[in-house]
């Protein structure tokens, strides 16, 4: 009878057991709750040393609505679910992406995965107020359509920044190479080009904000030009949580008119 009454009490030790900041201290004797995951902490849970690192991750998920069907321009309500996965080591970076949709209109409804995207970049301090980032990537042919785009793309682009205190000031330039096959009387393929521009501002250590421009050719032929005004929230809520507020909208008929997202992220 005792065996089973010291064994019950050790599961409910174990089962009760609590470390939400994973320091290693129970949460009930912690001194200092919520300590980062790189701090080496003391018997009571505060930290003394922080472990330097030059590996970092960060995990985003995002929810995203927009109005318009870029295969068929068709005005059609298109909810998305994203995932991102970055790693940073130094001023090199990694990004892996991919989506699923959830699409209707008047005449159809669809869903489906999105294409995945697999980049990497390179930041290049050119000064203390100048950056330039480098990237390129490969686009996968998850998504799939009866429109032959079932090649892998790539892509190559250039971001340079300039900060002025609490001021930024930043352009970029992305070229994609489409290698997807064009279907006689009904679809042309083309390269495309896209441009951006904009001015940020940190309201705070937490906070910024920046609005910019965006413009990028169809990766079809004959068709205008995508173009949108857009507003970008970041907010990191503290240590390891942010997330990030955007809205757009559509300067051309080839643009959702109204386009919104939401993500979480989490890095460590």
């Amino acid at each position: 009878m005792r065996i089973i009454f010291l064994s019950l009490l050790f599961l409910s030790r174990l089962y009760a057991y609590s470390d939400t900041d994973l320091d290693g201290v129970e949460d009930n004797i912690d001194l200092c709750p919520n300590t980062p995951i790189l701090e080496i902490v003391d018997i009571d849970g505060c930290g003394f040393k922080t472990l330097e690192s030059n590996h970092h991750f960060d995990i985003v998920l995002g929810e995203n609505y927009s109005q318009l069907d870029y295969v068929t321009n068709e005005k059609t309500d298109t909810y998305t679910t994203t995932l991102q996965v970055d790693y940073f080591y130094k001023n090199f970076s990694l990004q892996a992406s991919s989506s699923y949709y959830d699409s209707s209109s008047k005449t159809t409804s669809n869903s489906g995965v999105n294409d995945t995207v697999i980049s990497a970049y390179y930041l290049f301090h050119l000064s203390d107020t100048f950056n330039l980032l480098l990237g390129g990537g490969l686009i996968l042919p998850t998504y799939d359509t009866d429109l032959n785009n079932n090649n892998t793309d790539y892509f190559s682009s250039i971001n340079i920044s300039h900060s002025l205190d609490k001021v930024s000031i930043f352009a970029g330039y992305t070229y994609t190479f489409i290698n997807d096959d064009d279907i006689s009387n009904v679809v042309a393929y083309q390269n495309s080009s896209a441009y951006s521009a904009g001015v940020g501002y940190h309201l705070s250590s937490k906070y910024y904000l920046s609005a910019s421009y965006y413009q990028a050719q169809s990766v079809y032929e004959d068709v205008d030009d995508i173009k949108n005004l857009s507003l970008y929230n970041f907010y990191s809520i503290n240590t390891h949580w942010f997330t990030t507020l955007t809205y757009a909208y559509g300067l051309s008929d080839t643009t959702s008119d109204h386009f919104a997202s939401i993500r979480l992220g989490y890095y460590f």
